[in-house]
């Protein structure tokens, strides 16, 4: 595929590295394996210290198959981890009231630590309402108002991040990859990874660009690469399967793939298979170093969610 580019018509071939140089892969699985071992002797010291074994409380709510299967393996890390889970699934016709009670009682309790309510919830309970129960020091996703507003502000402390752009930040950090004085730019704008992750490259003194559906959406792709074609470190999360190219990306640029994306396996085929925000296989001739989908950002996420449990864990002993 061609483009015009600076120097007239390029493709991304041509802006590719010899072979010998190929995209580094970001191992998420090793990484992760390394971060919950971390967790593991840190929860084993608080144990120690505080006779008090760190928890987390999930609340599910219907039989959403994909949640279901999160909040499992959710559970099987935890234990491996050190910390307990108290699962709590609901029917799909329970109401916001009800989730807001539960919510409410969890919060109470002083052995609880986290508390997390697995999105998305029925279409007759409005998300925000219920997240607002939750308070900051059981927040253990970063979503409250106050977390999310902390996050923004210089110079404070949210009581825990997000854990998907937590674990982008120790993706980057694991790997070597410069952070401050860099130009990065983060495709989506979500509450959940987008807008969280600007905020902490900002406050890690990234120059930071933010890319959405509006910018431009009337030529999505030609106007969001003008962009990304100038980042040092590309991070993508907007959904959109294979969208991110070899032609979008500076040589030597770092590239996380947030996306996970459903798609046929092949032509005519009732099987899907996963992939990325990213072509992985065009942006890793171009790229110094990338995240693979699965195996990437993904297992970061459920590390660093345990990372935010002990955290939680070791502030309510401050506090008591």
């Amino acid at each position: 595929a061609e483009y015009m580019g600076e120097f007239g018509a390029m493709s991304c071939l041509s802006l590719a590295r010899p072979a010998a140089q190929l995209a580094k892969v970001i191992d998420g699985k090793a990484i992760a394996l390394s971060v919950r071992n971390e967790i593991k002797q840190r929860a084993s010291l608080f144990k120690l210290a505080t006779n008090t074994t760190p928890t987390l409380a999930t609340i599910l709510v219907g039989n959403h198959r994909e949640s279901a299967m999160y909040v499992r393996r959710k559970a099987v890390v935890a234990a491996e981890c050190g910390v307990a889970t108290r699962d709590h699934v609901l029917p799909g016709d329970t109401s916001e009231d009800a989730l807001i009670h539960l919510v409410d009682t969890l919060d109470q309790d002083p052995a609880v630590h986290g508390i997390l309510v697995q999105l998305p919830l029925p279409k007759h309970i409005n998300p925000d309402q219920v997240l607002h129960h939750i308070s900051p020091w059981k927040d253990v996703d970063g979503f409250t108002a106050s977390n999310a507003g902390y996050l923004c502000l210089r110079h404070s402390h949210p009581h825990v991040i997000p854990c998907t752009p937590l674990g982008c930040l120790e993706l980057l950090k694991r790997s070597n990859v410069p952070i401050s004085g860099s130009h990065a730019v983060v495709l989506g704008r979500s509450n959940i990874v987008g807008m969280p992750m600007a905020h902490l490259l900002l406050r890690h003194n990234a120059t930071v660009t933010v890319c959405h559906s509006r910018t431009n959406s009337e030529e999505l792709d030609h106007s969001v690469r003008d962009y990304t074609r100038n980042a040092d470190i590309v991070i993508a999360a907007m959904g959109r399967p294979l969208l991110v190219k070899g032609d979008w990306i500076k040589p030597g640029a770092v590239v996380l793939d947030v996306g996970i994306n459903y798609v046929p396996d092949s032509a005519g085929s009732e099987k899907n298979k996963i992939v990325g925000d990213v072509d992985f296989d065009e942006v890793k001739l171009v790229a110094s170093q990338i995240t693979p989908v699965p195996g990437g950002v993904g297992p970061m996420t459920i590390a660093m969610l345990m990372h935010n449990v002990l955290d939680l864990a070791e502030l309510s002993q401050e506090t008591i």
